[in-house]
């Protein structure tokens, strides 16, 4: 059953800086995607039944322009409040939350911390400093390798993955292969080398990057130039402009005289 509601820390919302960085909107916008994010599946994913809502969907659901929508996402998306994965948009703070809230529902269960029963058997930790040699020494460092261990593509130099690594780090973004193939995607949109497409995104220093944010935006005018198709006809205004000139008649000579006469005397 869905919960009705979800914890909100006001105190956390007035004091991201992050979050403050971007406009009234854009702020607006997302609290209404945190309340659909709460309804998400799975939680904390902006999903409908697994279905991805896409900025279309999401202007209609607000009730705004989608160019006014594309805008405010890209501020909150520079500023690295929310996170893709794998084309959902998704909150790291809702699915902490979460995960602590099944925890704390599991410890609640058996009668206190989950992580002191098995089968309601209390067990005591072992008080006694572990050798560099144990076996529980080498699981953090296990772990540590596996976020990071998305190797560098042959066709990206050293310097550029590095540089790429250390900014999605300092996001505190992961790395993974479903982000490093959607920068694959994106780089393929604009025609570019994957090693061009991570060495402007280390440039602009952001979280994410997308191939429309480079793309310059067509003219319309250079638009309508294209589609609109050649015509070979004669331009009817010149035609008529034409046809008048051979009607006109020439100017009688006593007017011609009137004139003359007039500019002497000016």
């Amino acid at each position: 059953m869905k919960r009705p509601s979800f914890q909100f820390y006001p105190s956390d919302w007035l004091r991201d800086t992050a979050l403050r960085s971007c406009s009234t909107g854009a702020r607006g916008l997302w609290i209404d995607m945190i309340c659909f994010m709460h309804e998400g599946s799975p939680y904390g994913y902006l999903k409908v039944a697994d279905k991805v809502i896409l900025p279309a969907n999401l202007a209609r659901m607000v009730g705004e322009a989608l160019e006014v929508v594309e805008g405010w996402l890209h501020e909150l998306h520079e500023a690295g409040v929310y996170d893709i994965d794998n084309g959902a948009i998704f909150s790291r703070r809702m699915i902490r939350d979460e995960e602590l809230r099944q925890k704390r529902a599991e410890g609640g269960k058996l009668g206190g911390n989950p992580n002191l029963k098995v089968n309601h058997v209390v067990i005591v930790k072992d008080k006694q400093k572990s050798t560099p040699s144990s076996s529980s020494t080498s699981s953090p460092s296990k772990k540590k390798d596996s976020a990071t261990s998305v190797a560098c593509p042959q066709d990206v130099s050293k310097q550029i993955w590095d540089d790429w690594v250390t900014l999605r780090k300092s996001k505190k973004a992961p790395i993974t292969q479903t982000v490093l193939n959607g920068a694959i995607d994106e780089a393929k949109i604009l025609g570019w080398p994957l090693e061009k497409f991570l060495a402007e995104w280390c440039s602009r220093g952001s979280q994410g990057l997308k191939a429309a944010w480079v793309a310059p935006k067509q003219n319309p005018a250079d638009i309508a130039r294209v589609t609109v198709p050649m015509n070979n006809l004669p331009d009817p205004a010149l035609e008529k402009i034409k046809e008048d000139a051979k009607r006109a008649a020439p100017i009688p000579l006593e007017v011609l005289a009137k004139m003359a006469a007039l500019r002497a005397k000016a």
